[in-house]
């Protein structure tokens, strides 16, 4: 059986969204446009304009207590998401700086599942009805504000879609990816082996596998330290790890 042949129904994922134009270019681009392509997943983008219940389409309003900026209100997105009939243990992911970071565990866990729903926020925010009683996770991408959901799904969905088997054509190329085993990646090189000056580490050139395998996991956990003090601090080295590193000093 090909890489790019499906093994199972593809994943569903659904985008709730006022500018269904956002994702037009990235969903037929790379990675994301080969996995519908080969039948790995489905896209379905949803206007919640389409479902507001003004006739002027009009999807905020101003927020309760007064202050600045528009609030988007719960009827068209509760509408939206009730057009869908969703099953109850369908995910909806609501994106908000006000939420969790979303990380590499979630996106394994997220990649397993049939179908995930995607709710974009807009404006100053959305009514709070909308969060408690419509979605069944919250996720965040960084200590910063977008102007709205959409950038933040489409990080999440890529981080999603690319761990669906058969999506990258070579399962380990992802099974190498930073955070898989708590730690970043190490650095790689390719030819030629000496640029402008610049060698290449010389265990990489010395056809030694157990050598370049040990090089390569002592530099992920010096990449971790220095990069992520965060992601290294709830790692827990093994004995043997602790020597390379002291080794490598």
């Amino acid at each position: 059986m090909s890489s790019n042949t499906p093994a199972k129904a593809p994943t569903q994922f659904d985008i709730c969204t006022l500018f269904p134009d956002f994702f037009t270019g990235p969903l037929n681009s790379s990675i994301l446009h080969r996995a519908q392509h080969h039948g790995h997943v489905n896209y379905a983008l949803h206007d919640m304009r389409d479902h507001t219940d003004d006739k002027h389409r009009r999807v905020d309003d101003r927020p309760f207590g007064g202050g600045p900026g528009m609030v988007l209100k719960a009827q068209p997105v509760f509408a939206c998401l009730e057009s869908m009939a969703l099953s109850p243990e369908v995910p909806v992911i609501l994106t908000s700086p006000r939420a969790p970071l979303f990380t590499q565990q979630d996106a394994i866990a997220l990649s397993q599942l049939p179908r995930v729903v995607f709710l974009c926020g807009h404006y100053e925010g959305m009514d709070e009805r909308i969060r408690e009683r419509l979605c069944s996770h919250v996720y965040s991408i960084g200590s910063y504000v977008l102007t709205g959901g959409e950038p933040a799904s489409l990080v999440m969905l890529d981080a999603i879609v690319r761990l669906i088997p058969g999506v990258v054509g070579r399962q380990a190329s992802v099974e190498q990816d930073s955070f898989m085993d708590g730690l970043l990646d190490c650095p790689h090189y390719t030819r030629p082996a000496m640029f402008r000056d610049m060698e290449v580490p010389a265990v990489l050139q010395g056809g030694n596998h157990a050598d370049i395998e040990r090089w390569r996991h002592v530099q992920k956990m010096k990449e971790t330290q220095r990069w992520r003090p965060d992601v290294w601090a709830e790692y827990t080295p093994s004995a043997q790890e602790q020597k390379w590193l002291e080794e490598s000093q």
